[in-house]
């Protein structure tokens, strides 16, 4: 039967679906996974829930169309660089001379973490020594020989706080501002304001460990009390990164079109007597973008496409750096295409499969540092010779820091230490060869221009020409945003 006979076939009667129960009209028309979900919401009620724009009087739009920010922008999209678990910042980028010759000793020091508080501990020395890079002569960690290159383009924050010591939490505050579950990612906040610029891919991607996911999940990447328009979409490594995006065999691609635009057709009518439906909308438009990023997503995920030595700038040559150097090549195709902000992660699942170093410090900063440092440099370096680390803001670092003191008796292992840790961020605006702040001499604690996390959230929305205080969403009646209720500025020194 022809496509245009089944569709007269098969029109809907002011009093129903033609005799068929909703879930039968839907197999018949072959539309594969979209008839399923279109069915599943017209059984649970899906319709019922109408909505308006967050202010509930405006008509509602597409909430990804492209909004001109409201300041001056200095970059176009970010790249977050997520190290979970962790990284020791004594052992990488803070450089605490003071400590050389203190390994075992025992120390006054305040602590809290994974172990509880504590008012003392055993010294653990850095175990890798640190030189001087770039003409800014900032201090690196034998862990990062080839970011040490990059130093001059790099902007070191040596004083974040965080409000909370347990992975969990402190990552929802890392990702969402907030320690507790159920607010939108940064992600989400910066395509609400933004939008997308690419209307063929998503505005929002997360490239996962392949040891696992981190810790609370989706609510990582979630848009939570947004439309589901804003969440991200998560793609893999290897050679299919997006699943479920090849049309089956059996579906031709003006057929499938087809398909689409009769339910289309269908949900307008539904809308037009029913009012406006924001997530109605959201879950069409998800549709209409799943069909064309099957035509545009495959070439910008084909990292094949790249030259021999843009692949061995990223290290996709060496098992190592592989894995992630292909997610910092395909985020960097990514930026490039439009696509609004791409958050990696490095580490999963529990334990030292992350950079959460509890027992074997050595074991687990060799193991991740190596796995990364090569590509991420290669990022950066990439970035810059396309001209694009101007337009591209770099945020590296996980969620809190760690302790100067062992957490056991035995063994180099640091618990957790939300306050003082480093991050750093590149491109986009930043200010080059700088550090900013600084914990005192075993690096236990922020003692000199500390920053909260919300400092660095209000810094990459400045930075999109986003008004970080100004820039909200209203839920439960509020006016919800990013940063908080209170006034918080970005890091003026490093812009």
């Amino acid at each position: 039967m022809g496509m245009s006979a089944w569709k007269r076939r098969t029109s809907v009667a002011a009093g129903g679906f033609c005799g068929r129960t909703r879930r039968e009209f839907l197999w018949e028309m072959g539309a594969g996974f979209v008839g399923v979900a279109l069915a599943g919401m017209l059984e649970e009620g899906f319709f019922a829930q109408q909505a308006c724009a967050a202010d509930g009087l405006t008509k509602w739009t597409n909430p990804l169309a492209p909004k001109k920010p409201p300041l001056p922008a200095k970059a176009k999209s970010v790249i977050f660089l997520y190290m979970y678990g962790g990284p020791s910042h004594i052992d990488t980028f803070d450089y605490k001379p003071a400590m050389k010759g203190m390994d075992g000793k025992t120390v006054a020091v305040k602590t809290f973490g994974r172990g509880g508080h504590k008012n003392q501990g055993r010294i653990v020395e850095p175990k890798w020594s640190f030189k001087q890079y770039g003409q800014c002569g900032k201090w690196v960690s034998d862990l990062f020989p080839h970011l040490g290159q990059c130093v001059d383009d790099i902007a070191f924050i040596h004083s974040m706080t965080a409000d909370s010591p347990i992975h969990g939490s402190a990552m929802l505050q890392m990702n969402t501002g907030r320690i507790l579950s159920g607010s939108p990612c940064m992600g989400s906040w910066v395509n609400y304001g933004l939008g997308t610029m690419s209307a063929n891919l998503p505005g929002f991607v997360v490239m996962l460990d392949p040891r696992g996911g981190p810790i609370s999940g989706a609510k990582n990447w979630s848009s939570g009390y947004m439309p589901a328009s804003y969440q991200a979409t998560v793609i893999g490594s290897g050679d299919t990164p997006i699943l479920d995006l090849k049309r089956p065999k059996e579906i031709s691609e003006p057929v499938q079109r087809e398909m689409l635009d009769t339910l289309r057709e269908y949900n307008s009518e539904h809308e037009a007597r029913r009012g406006d439906n924001s997530n109605l909308a959201a879950r069409i438009a998800s549709y209409e973008l799943e069909f064309r990023m099957q035509a545009t997503a495959p070439e910008a995920t084909d990292l094949s496409r790249e030259p021999e030595p843009i692949q061995e700038l990223y290290g996709l040559k060496d098992k190592r750096t592989e894995v992630f150097g292909r997610q910092c090549l395909m985020a960097r195709r990514l930026v490039e295409r439009g696509v609004r902000f791409v958050q990696v992660y490095s580490g999963g699942a529990h334990n030292d499969d992350n950079w959460d170093a509890h027992g074997d410090l050595m074991m687990n900063h060799t193991l991740h540092a190596g796995e990364t440092d090569k590509p991420i440099a290669g990022l950066l370096k990439d970035l810059k010779q396309r001209g694009l680390l101007e337009s591209t803001l770099i945020v590296w670092g996980g969620e809190f820091g760690r302790q100067p003191t062992a957490e056991y008796e035995k063994g180099t292992g640091r618990d957790h230490n939300a306050y003082g840790f480093t991050m750093w961020l590149a491109g986009g605006g930043i200010k080059g060869g700088r550090s900013v702040g600084q914990t005192d001499e075993l690096g236990s604690a922020a003692v000199e221009d500390p920053y909260h996390v919300k400092h660095l959230h209000a810094t990459v929305l400045h930075q999109l020409g986003l008004d970080p205080n100004r820039l909200s969403y209203i839920f439960s009646g509020l006016n919800q945003k990013l940063v908080g209720v209170e006034r918080v500025d970005p890091i003026a020194e490093i812009m």
